[in-house]
């Protein structure tokens, strides 16, 4: 803005040489000249060329804007993965421990010859699997917290801890308020800033035929005569009338405009694709909470007490315990899902929907 708000820089022009009289007289004598000249240009392409440059101004600020909304979005991704990545370990804790503990119980009744070898080679097999789930969440928590540090920088200590949950309290607003922040939101921001410079361009080279004058003023001594001089230079526009800069101008106008469609059909798409995602992960968490985990639980205690009372087998209260794991973790998935949904259409507004509460 500031190299489109200067002045052109004046031109001096300082000249000397010798005078000869044509009268035949051999006396040579030394003549001098100085002239100044100041561009001026019309007020109209000085007028497009700041437009231009605030236009530039414009767009790069909001290419920062977009660069924190995108960092923004995924540092919360980072922080909710490792929240749901602890809740995950904590669970595969959990598996570890239960099934430690029933393999030690088959141990004894196997001993003590209640039980059949069988029983206690499937109850060694699920304990194995439950050890390897749970180390290969102790990996997983390990790199969320590395990418998560990573997003953040040099500033987060290596050994730090995420304390929070994850935002299932809240929700997003209906589609049809969304729908109407997508113009708002900083990716057509920026295209339209981008339209804004074109249009500055094209009014610039349109003016640009015809610039602007060129105001003289010298003086010139000869040996017995001093002359002034004043005059005003102006372009004529004959051979070169900018032709070809107004074509390419005026086509770069034509390819923002069709960037700036595009970019308002991939964002109203996305929004929709998003929210669907939203949809489906909520009814996945209402199935979870209001039947799912109920019933799940419901068939382990079942499969527990008629294990302990001799009714079913080994294999039976496994795979109730195994059952019941997999609902707890399509459970995990189904809550992070939700929370990605709100963070991806929090994205593509570049606005804070969801309000961290978290420490």
């Amino acid at each position: 803005v500031t190299t489109a708000k200067s002045f052109l820089n004046p031109e001096i022009e300082i000249g000397t040489g010798p005078s000869r009289y044509r009268s035949g007289s051999n006396d040579t004598r030394t003549n001098w000249g100085v002239a100044l000249a100041q561009p001026l240009e019309f007020s109209d392409v000085r007028k497009a060329r700041r437009e231009i440059a605030e236009s530039n101004v414009n767009y790069v600020s909001l290419n920062t804007e977009i660069n924190q909304v995108e960092l923004r979005s995924k540092v919360k991704q980072g922080f909710y993965q490792v929240v749901q990545r602890q809740d995950a370990l904590r669970l595969m804790e959990e598996d570890r421990n239960l099934l430690q503990q029933i393999r030690e119980r088959v141990k004894l009744r196997v001993d003590v010859g209640e039980s059949p070898k069988y029983e206690l080679i499937k109850a060694d097999t699920e304990a194995l699997a439950a050890e390897r789930d749970y180390q290969a969440a102790l990996v997983r928590v390990a790199e969320a917290k590395a990418f998560l540090q990573g997003l953040v920088g040099t500033s987060m200590p290596a050994n730090y801890q995420v304390i929070g949950e994850l935002p299932l309290k809240q929700s997003l607003p209906p589609i049809e308020s969304l729908r109407e922040q997508v113009a708002q939101s900083p990716y057509l921001r920026q295209v339209r800033a981008a339209s804004q410079t074109a249009d500055a361009k094209l009014r610039l080279e349109q003016n640009l035929r015809n610039p602007g004058l060129t105001l003289k003023a010298g003086v010139e001594q000869d040996p017995d005569l001093t002359s002034f001089r004043l005059g005003l230079v102006v372009p004529l526009p004959l051979w070169n009338q900018r032709q070809g800069q107004i074509a390419e101008a005026s086509a770069n106008i034509n390819q923002v405009q069709a960037q700036l469609s595009d970019r308002e059909l991939a964002l109203n798409r996305d929004l929709e694709s998003s929210y669907q995602r939203y949809l489906i992960a909520k009814n996945q968490l209402n199935s979870f909470e209001n039947g799912l985990l109920v019933q799940a639980e419901s068939v382990l205690k079942v499969a527990e007490s008629a294990y302990k009372y001799g009714e079913r087998g080994i294999l039976e209260y496994l795979d109730a315990q195994r059952t019941y794991r997999l609902v707890k973790r399509d459970y995990l998935s189904a809550r992070f899902d939700y929370v990605l949904a709100m963070l991806e259409v929090e994205r593509l507004l570049g606005t804070n929907l969801l309000q961290d509460k978290n420490n």
